[in-house]
């Protein structure tokens, strides 16, 4: 994985058509959610 997914860029590969590029944007979306919640 070359960059670093923010919660931005993240949401916006999630409408990308490609599928892998979804699930990595998705568990990057996770990972962002579960930080904030662990606060």
């Amino acid at each position: 994985m070359a960059e670093k997914l923010d919660v931005a860029s993240a949401r916006r590969k999630m409408k990308s058509p490609n599928i892998k590029t979804r699930k990595r944007a998705l568990k990057a979306l996770h990972e962002a959610s579960r930080q904030t919640t662990k606060k």
